[in-house]
């Protein structure tokens, strides 16, 4: 059947409710545990005629910066409960890829009341309204509008290119150890590892002053500094940080001062300074090793960290919590502990996939035995040319494979770059290769447009703190 036929057929509202929800039926139901949302939305997309209405999503977040989602909307297919749970896991996507604390919609009524009683206090995304409103610090709101009052997007474009002149430093801050580099005109000059503990810390004295101290031994090195650039886990917002397992012990009433920690810096320094999320770094470094603009970086590493850099050569700001966005539309997908919500991307690119999947198929470990130790265990019986954990790393290729087009709906990249120590040795090629081999078949004009790949020694030749210190504008 043509999708011109079933766009015909739409137009009937009970019978094209009924064929629509045959196709879904017919095109979601790929893997027994596993529904790519993509498939969904593609279905939705070939239905849709030129007259049929969308629901509009639109995500405000800092500085009136505006992320917006069209979902096109067939005749009846807001009565579909397949079409409603697309539509919330789509505004969640929105939320976790963007950031927001306004969430405003227009469309059918009786999904916008839906997904507005979801994004409230005691609604089914709690834990989603309670972390954004940690971030931005206030509350947030949900509002109901016409099409024609929806904002159109408006993203930050933070140009990245010919950021290597003067004297400048860069850090990256990591959970045990943080790096320095002193660059001088896109050179660096200097590079060390400072030991830190800043996850028991109490005091963000501690946090400041330890920086501080690497941040001074880089600046020896230079005649004089210009900028500061950072690098680090967490959630960022205009150079604070909002949430970041960093200051986990920070008490409530001294969270403020650790949270100004890098304004503080740029007062004593007196010198600009720009830090962003690792992940957007990670991409700044994959712009700066081979000049590649439009591009992606998912790393896989103890949970799902993502970056992006875009066709403009620019950050963009945007939050890239991937981690706790959807990825599959399956009544049992597995859960994330932290959120508590099903199907999101930690547990299908990350260490916690890999333990799920082990598990799943049937490996035991020690109870005591941590996710990187397991991971190890994992890649040693891949290296012995084990099949169960071949079927592991075939899996999370597949995973990548549907969502390679998933993301690239809500981010305009050309190139994906997957790294961290999932895709590390034999597995890494069967994730990679798996998935090249779905978008081949799937989604073959996806499979010319982008280029999915790992870093190689080139990619890698600027680290992060090197790549961090071009942040800021002289």
């Amino acid at each position: 059947m043509t999708a011109n036929k079933i766009t015909l057929q739409c137009r009937s509202k009970k019978k094209g409710a009924i064929m629509l929800r045959k196709m879904i039926q017919t095109k979601v139901t790929l893997k027994r545990d596993f529904k790519p949302p993509i498939t969904l939305l593609n279905t939705l997309k070939q239905a849709a005629g030129p007259k049929d209405s969308v629901l509009a999503i639109a995500w405000e977040r800092e500085n009136g910066y505006i992320s917006r989602y069209d979902l096109p909307l067939p005749a009846r297919a807001e009565d579909l409960p397949e079409v409603a749970q697309l539509a919330e896991r789509i505004v969640k996507f929105l939320l976790w890829a963007s950031g927001g604390w306004r969430l405003m919609l227009a469309g059918p009524s009786k999904l916008c009341r839906s997904i507005k009683k979801q994004y409230s206090k005691d609604g089914a995304r709690k834990f989603d309204v309670d972390f954004m409103e940690k971030v931005y610090d206030r509350p947030m709101v949900v509002e109901l509008r016409k099409l024609s009052e929806m904002p159109q997007a408006h993203e930050r474009a933070l140009v990245m290119d010919n950021r290597t002149n003067g004297c400048r430093i860069g850090f990256d801050l990591g959970a045990s150890d943080f790096k320095i580099s002193a660059v001088k005109n896109g050179k660096a000059v200097y590079s060390d590892e400072f030991p830190w503990d800043p996850r028991n810390q109490t005091d963000p004295d501690y946090h400041y002053n330890k920086l501080n101290e690497g941040l001074k031994i880089a600046a020896s090195k230079l005649p004089r500094v210009d900028a500061i650039g950072g690098s680090s886990a967490g959630v960022i917002v205009d150079n604070r940080i909002r949430v970041a397992s960093l200051l986990r012990s920070i008490p409530e009433a001294r969270y403020a001062e650790a949270q100004n920690m890098f304004v503080r810096l740029a007062e004593e320094w007196k010198v600009p300074i720009e830090v962003a999320n690792d992940g957007d770094v990670t991409a700044l470094a994959g712009l700066m090793s081979l000049g590649k603009k439009g591009i992606l970086g998912v790393a896989m590493g103890s949970s799902e960290a993502v970056g992006f850099i875009d066709r403009n050569g620019c950050l963009t700001g945007r939050l890239s919590e991937l981690a706790f966005a959807p990825v599959d539309l399956h009544p049992e997908a597995p859960a994330d502990e932290w959120s508590g919500d099903i199907g999101v991307g930690a547990m299908y690119f990350s260490q916690q996939a890999v333990n799920h999947l082990a598990l799943k198929k049937g490996m035991r470990f020690p109870a005591k035995m941590a996710l990187p130790q397991r991971l190890e265990r994992v890649q040693e019986r891949m290296a012995e040319g084990d099949v169960t954990a071949l079927r592991i790393y075939q899996k999370i290729g597949l995973y990548l494979g549907y969502t390679v087009p998933w993301y690239r709906e809500f981010y305009g990249f050309d190139s994906m770059m997957i790294l961290g120590r999932v895709t590390s040795g034999a597995g890494g090629v069967m994730i990679l290769e798996t998935a090249r081999l779905i978008l081949a078949d799937q989604f073959p004009e996806i499979a010319e447009q982008v280029e999915v790949f790992m870093p190689d020694e080139k990619a890698r030749r600027v680290g992060q703190s090197v790549a961090a210190a071009s942040l800021p504008v002289l």
